[in-house]
């Protein structure tokens, strides 16, 4: 089980695209055009690079980005909840909160490894959207180039009376959600949710402790 929760390159990407999805947010961008909200936020985090580097193992910086500029523009709660799926529903109130914080703190971990991996010459493309006029669940697209091949990055945004929220993404055909439905299902089925709670608890103590 534990493997399966050292992503692979592609789902670093979704980690650094946590950013891209969501720092502009703060800074007053017009969230009626999910593109150019996507666009805008992805600008302003390679201008922050520009200015100083991030360094994997600075978690006060790190959190203090995803603090002030990710998490109240991500739905956060909608993603812990379809990636629990069935078992959210019996899962009580105080489990579902314990699963979040502890879902929330990894993907921390995992994404300060990919902030640092971010070039200030960092080229980003953008196709024309796909969604009919008047969809609530629409699907972003970018293509990020790199050394190698252009990496395709979707960002699935649904529309709330405050604009548009990111709740899930996908890189090289591994969407968050589906990956984690998975490992937790796994997990729940072998000690049930209390059990998933201490996996991701342990996970984060070795992350911590394995910090500079």
């Amino acid at each position: 089980m534990k493997k399966l929760f050292f992503l692979s390159a592609g789902l670093a990407w979704i980690m650094a695209s946590l950013v891209f999805g969501a720092s502009a947010f703060a800074q007053g961008v017009d969230q009626s055009d999910p593109q150019a909200l996507i666009k805008t936020a992805t600008q302003q985090v390679l201008d922050e690079v520009r200015t100083k580097s991030i360094a994997p193992d600075d978690m006060a910086r790190i959190r203090d980005i995803v603090d002030r500029d990710i998490l109240p523009y991500v739905d956060f709660h909608r993603t812990t909840q379809l990636a629990m799926g069935r078992h959210w529903r019996t899962a009580t109130p105080a489990q579902q909160q314990q699963v979040a914080q502890q879902f929330q703190l990894l993907l921390i971990h995992l994404y300060s490894g990919a902030l640092a991996q971010l070039k200030p010459d960092q080229q980003i493309e953008y196709p024309p959207m796909r969604n009919a006029p008047g969809d609530t669940d629409v699907v972003v697209r970018a293509l990020a180039q790199t050394s190698n091949n252009p990496v395709e990055i979707d960002y699935r945004l649904y529309k709330t009376p405050q604009g548009w929220r990111l709740y899930d993404l996908n890189v090289l055909g591994a969407w968050l959600i589906q990956t984690y439905r998975a490992q937790f299902n796994e997990q729940i089925q072998q000690s049930g949710v209390d059990g998933l709670i201490q996996f991701l608890t342990s996970r984060n103590q070795e992350l911590e402790a394995a910090k500079p």
